[in-house]
């Protein structure tokens, strides 16, 4: 530190010492005077404000210190609070890259900074910096302006071939200092210059290249990086790094090879160029170039071959990419996971993703590549298969020649056939219950038209006007009943009668009628298998699948073509061969109809057998053809499967499971004539339903068959006619309800007052709910009903108790 000690006689007013005390309001303006020249001083040298407040602060604490102390014990002079603390004076003056002095009216040097007495050695106070003549007198007009004026500046003076840029301020508390401050002109402008080169395109391309440069001020200090060298230092190519000091970035061992301290002793030694910008000042601003230490025994090439040969036999997906994003290398699993050849990969990584992921992809691929030796991972999805989503390990290395960075992928076939195994099941699985649902609360509607039709009907008759038009509407209900039927179907909800029969037979029972179906243009051929075991399954319902089939092929081939439907034994090797995701081993009778039409395209074969989804055009399709087909299929314990190509035709593969065991002998019974039931009846039946449409619909229809039936909304009030004292020789009740549903309702029943006769009604299927209710001696009727229909279960059930 070079400070010059100021005269013992100077006074900061003039004049004589007054050692008396000062009023408060005297002390007070003293030291608001020596608070504001102080900080103009710092001002003036440094232009930091925040440091300015810092120290304006520091003083004003000070005085009130020495103002307390000064109260309390002693008083002291205004020149003791007037001298500057000319320590803190020269620590700000360092901050400060140009040379900085301070002068008192006398001409003497009473502070300067270490840049000032480097610059102009001799501790003399302008304008003695040992210059010629010429800027002597500049610098000498300069001060007499300083004085007059209260600043002055001079555009360039020059000292040994060095240019400065010169301004004079005065300052103090009765303006008796003169503040000087000389900047070299020539290294503030190669400073400047080194800036503009390292953030502009030079520096751009050395970080691409991966050189990583950074201007250094004389002080130690960045003044600007390129983003290799950011990346490098902070892992991370967008934080700002001016202003903090070079030393805190790096790091040297005991061997003097240098590191980066965020890089810890993982990080590769770096080789450090000092170029200093001023060829006379080498500690003064400087531009620090670094690349990674190569090592001169090491053969990189070599050292490739032997890595590439090392990852061919590894079990994991690798692959070497360059600092350009390009691949070098990558191995048959790599490959494998890709779908693709091992010779027909792209040049980029970004060509396998998506467009969405493809800029992901490559701004990792340059992060890891010119930074430390980390790693992660992110989510992509590929070209081929933008649903899945799989991770991508990224990795930077060095020291393999111009391999960059490490690629690695999973090869995780087998979760991902699980993960899309369980994610079709729980699709279709939702979608099934969405679809039992909707036919569940439309068998209810259904059930209020279709009595109210039978009702009317009763009050006309044919040749009416209105029978006509009545008939009309329990018509189209009954379609739409049969609507229900395929959702319940599609959602294996539907009441099946299984039997152990041949798949042949049933084939030739309904080719007669597909052959009509299918019109003169489409040509039917069936073939039969050998050694086709038996199934077990409704042979009415499977009729039902091959005429849908058999329709949806016609519909594909407007023009005509063949149907061709075949049968064959699948043994439990065939199926291990097949190698499918979905059907599991053992013994199947394969089902097979195939077309020659037009073949559905790729991105619809995966959701053909979704309700209501359909191609064909408004009008002529319900999209509950293949839905339904696959409920059958699935609830009858088979697996069905779709093959297509546009323009090559679809072909259908129905594997049902072979039934074991014996097969029992067709049954082989008379015919008789139907006779209709004598359904009149007496006794008291209760309905339990919260539908008010269809409760109404079964009270009317019961009491004209003779019964006396009282109605309740739900389980609840059942029980209370029932804790009521009454009696009821039947319960007519639906199975889903609010409040408390038709099976807890009948169980509490039974445990409070005996074996009482049950009548379940509901749109769901029998077979799921005799599961659910898990109650003995209970009927079931089917919604929708007709007034025909629930007379009759009615009628039965009551006889079934007798």
């Amino acid at each position: 530190m070079n400070k010059i000690s100021p005269p013992t006689e100077f006074q900061i007013l003039g004049g004589d010492v007054d050692t008396s005390p000062k009023p408060n309001i005297q002390q007070l303006a003293v030291l608001v005077l020596a608070t504001i020249s102080s900080l103009a001083v710092l001002w003036f040298s440094t232009g930091n404000s925040i440091l300015v407040g810092s120290c304006g602060g520091a003083i004003i604490a000070a005085a009130g210190l020495i103002q307390y102390f000064r109260n309390d014990n002693a008083v002291e002079s205004a020149t003791e609070l007037s001298v500057p603390d000319w320590s803190i004076t020269h620590a700000a003056t360092q901050m400060s890259t140009a040379a900085i002095a301070i002068s008192d009216r006398a001409g003497r040097l009473v502070c300067a900074n270490d840049h000032f007495t480097i610059a102009f050695p001799g501790l003399k106070a302008p304008p003695d910096l040992g210059v010629d003549d010429a800027n002597r007198a500049m610098l000498v007009a300069a001060g007499r302006a300083a004085w007059r004026d209260g600043s002055a500046d001079i555009g360039a003076i020059t000292k040994e071939g060095r240019t400065y840029r010169v301004k004079v301020a005065r300052a103090g508390g009765a303006d008796e200092y003169l503040l000087w401050r000389l900047a070299a002109v020539e290294e503030l402008a190669i400073e400047g210059r080194a800036i503009e080169l390292i953030t502009g395109r030079i520096g751009r391309a050395m970080s691409s290249s991966g050189v990583m440069g950074v201007a250094v001020s004389s002080d130690g200090r960045v003044r600007a990086a390129n983003a290799a060298f950011t990346l490098r230092a902070t892992g991370t190519d967008q934080e700002p790094i001016t202003g903090q000091l070079f030393a805190d970035f790096v790091r040297m061992d005991e061997k003097g090879s240098v590191f980066f301290e965020r890089e810890g002793r993982r990080g590769l030694p770096i080789r450090l160029l000092h170029v200093p910008l001023n060829e006379n000042n080498v500690e003064g601003p400087a531009l620090l170039l670094a690349v990674d230490e190569e090592g001169a025994k090491v053969d990189r090439g070599l050292a490739l071959a032997h890595v590439e040969q090392l990852l061919s036999t590894l079990p994991l997906g690798l692959a070497l990419v360059d600092r350009d994003g390009r691949f070098l290398f990558a191995n048959d699993a790599f490959a494998r996971v890709l779908d693709v050849e091992p010779t027909k990969l792209p040049p980029y990584p970004g060509d396998l993703v998506i467009s969405e992921d493809k800029g992901a992809v490559l701004d990792s691929i340059r992060r890891y590549g010119s930074g430390s030796m980390s790693s992660g991972d992110i989510a992509i999805r590929l070209k081929e298969r933008p649903d899945e989503v799989i991770a991508l390990s990224i990795a930077g290395v060095r020291g393999l020649g111009e391999a960059a960075v490490l690629l690695g992928l999973k090869d995780n076939s087998e979760e991902i056939t699980l993960k899309r195994q369980v994610a079709q099941q729980t699709k279709m699985e939702s979608i099934g219950q969405l679809a039992g649902g909707v036919a569940h609360d439309f068998n209810n509607i259904l059930t209020a038209i279709i009595g109210y039709c039978d009702l009317m009907l009763l009050r006309h008759q044919p040749g009416d006007s209105d029978y006509d038009d009545i008939q009309q509407i329990k018509n189209n209900s009954n379609r739409a009943a049969s609507l229900t039927r395929q959702l319940l179907a599609f959602s294996r909800q539907q009441t099946l009668r299984p039997q152990i029969l041949q798949i042949a037979n049933v084939v030739a029972d309904v080719s007669s009628l597909l052959k009509r179906l299918l019109g003169e243009t489409v040509r039917l051929e069936v073939h039969h298998g050998r050694g086709v075991g038996a199934v077990r399954a409704d042979p009415g319902q499977l009729e039902q699948v091959i005429i849908n089939l058999g329709v949806n092929a016609r519909d594909a081939m407007p023009k005509g073509g063949v149907v061709h439907i075949s049968t064959a034994a699948v043994s439990q090797s065939e199926v291990s061969a097949m190698g499918s995701e979905f059907l599991p081993i053992g013994d199947y009778v394969q089902l097979s109809v195939e077309d020659s039409g037009f073949g559905i395209p790729k991105e619809n074969l995966s959701k053909i057998f979704e309700p209501f989804f359909t191609t064909k055009e408004m009008g002529k399709g319900t999209g509950l053809g293949l839905s339904t087909v696959y409920g059958i299929v699935k609830q009858s314990g088979g697996f069905i499967f779709a093959d297509s190509k546009p323009g090559q035709g679809t072909r259908f593969d129905i594997f049902l499971p072979v039934h074991r065991g014996e097969v029992p002998a067709p049954e082989v019974s008379k015919r008789e004539l139907y006779k209709p039931k004598d359904l009149w009846g007496s006794g008291r039946v209760l309905i339990v339903e919260d539908e008010d449409m269809v409760r109404a619909v079964a009270e009317r229809a019961l009491v004209r068959q003779g019964y006396v039936v009282e109605t309740a909304s739900d389980g609840e009030q059942a029980l209370e006619l029932f804790a009521d004292g009454k009696r009821y020789d039947l319960v007519v009740s639906d199975v889903v309800m609010p409040n408390l549903d038709g099976p807890s309702m009948a169980r509490q029943l039974r445990e409070r007052y005996g074996e009482i006769r049950i009548l379940f009604m509901s749109g769901y299927a029998e077979e799921q709910l005799r599961e659910t209710i898990s109650l003995d001696n209970v009927s079931f009727l089917a919604k929708p009903f007709s007034v025909q229909q629930i007379a009759e279960a009615v009628h039965d059930a009551l006889a079934k108790g007798k």
